[in-house]
């Protein structure tokens, strides 16, 4: 039996034992998942982007996402991508995926709406992800680039609610090429990644 001497040493012992630890798994975690946000600017230009052959004028809006799985940035984007597929597919709007070449993963469940596209012609040229494309009922792109602009994305913040909204509506939108600020990953085959 240990002496209460012993006991409070053994006890002062375990709880620096306990607060290493916790630094040490803050610190793993900060290292691994927090990244800062440097605010570069990255310009989205869709001159080259087009819609495979069937599925271009089909008098339907379509939403394609663009996405890397090893992209941190995408887990912020998959709650408001879930978001607009829960308002916008009842309303017709069909929503499409394109997954980096090259990459592996699947998207979360909440995303099983989306259908899978692997080739999308001129999204070699695609500077970022996660980025969207947007092409009206007459088969025009619509808008290209982010879905917000800064270091989250959610309705709050977002470019695509309105965008959708006017092609809904009837109204023209004409944005396919875009400047903005926010946290992206490179698109191109280098993997390098960029916030």
């Amino acid at each position: 039996m240990l002496a209460p001497r012993q006991k409070n040493l053994l006890f002062v012992c375990l709880a620096l034992l306990w607060v290493a630890i916790m630094l040490a798994a803050f610190w793993w975690f900060e290292m691994r998942y927090i990244r800062p946000f440097d605010g570069r600017t990255q310009l989205f230009s869709g001159q080259t982007l087009r819609l495979p052959p069937d599925l271009a004028g089909q008098d339907t809006i379509r939403v394609v996402h663009f996405w890397d799985p090893g992209c941190p940035c995408n887990v912020g984007n998959q709650q408001h991508l879930a978001q607009l597929l829960e308002r916008f597919a009842p309303r017709g709007v069909q929503f499409y995926a394109l997954r980096k070449a090259g990459s592996h993963g699947q998207l979360p469940q909440n995303l099983a709406g989306l259908q899978n596209i692997d080739e999308l012609p001129g999204s070699q040229d695609l500077p970022a992800s996660p980025a969207v494309a947007i092409w009206g009922r007459d088969g025009q792109l619509a808008y290209f680039g982010p879905y917000s602009e800064g270091a989250l994305c959610s309705s709050d913040n977002s470019f695509i609610e309105p965008i959708l909204e006017a092609l809904v509506d009837g109204r023209p939108v004409k944005a396919d090429s875009t400047l903005a600020v926010g946290c992206f990953c490179d698109w191109p085959a280098s993997g390098q990644e960029s916030h």
